[in-house]
């Protein structure tokens, strides 16, 4: 039993990356996490509900930087996003807004509708229409 108390004494002072007491692997990924603003980022949609993880610069936070980083990694264009909602409920308007964000939170884009997507939209669903058919109902056999 004492040869593993011993093995922990032998242990250098500082652990290392992966020693698990905690210690930060270096100072430098210190100042690079502190450099990035890290938010959970994913565009507004009843199908799919994954997020990205995107990172900003934190000396170059606005609006504009935001919504850029974000189309870019999801692989759309700017001018289809119509909001920008951190989640539940609060929108991202102004460059202040963006400022106050923490590491890790999640924000959605809200796109445009386009034409074709309004038609979808409008166009009734199964539960809207009746679905009684008079007609077959008086056929006969």
């Amino acid at each position: 039993m004492a040869e593993p108390q011993q093995d922990m004494r032998d242990e250098p002072a500082g652990g290392g990356a992966g020693s698990g007491d905690g210690a930060p692997a270096s100072p430098n990924w210190q100042r690079a996490k502190r450099q990035e603003l890290v938010l959970k980022v994913r565009i507004q949609s009843p199908k799919e509900n994954d997020f990205i993880e995107v990172e900003l610069n934190r000396q170059e936070l606005s609006y504009q930087n935001l919504l850029q980083v974000s189309c870019c990694e999801l692989g759309i264009n700017p001018d289809q996003v119509e909001k920008i909602r951190k989640l539940p409920n609060t929108l991202l308007r102004k460059d202040k807004d963006i400022l106050r964000l923490r590491d890790l939170q999640e924000v959605e884009l809200i796109l445009m509708k386009t034409g074709s997507s309004q038609l979808i939209e409008y166009t009734p669903s199964l539960i809207e229409k009746p679905c009684y058919n008079s007609n077959a109902a008086k056929m006969t056999y």
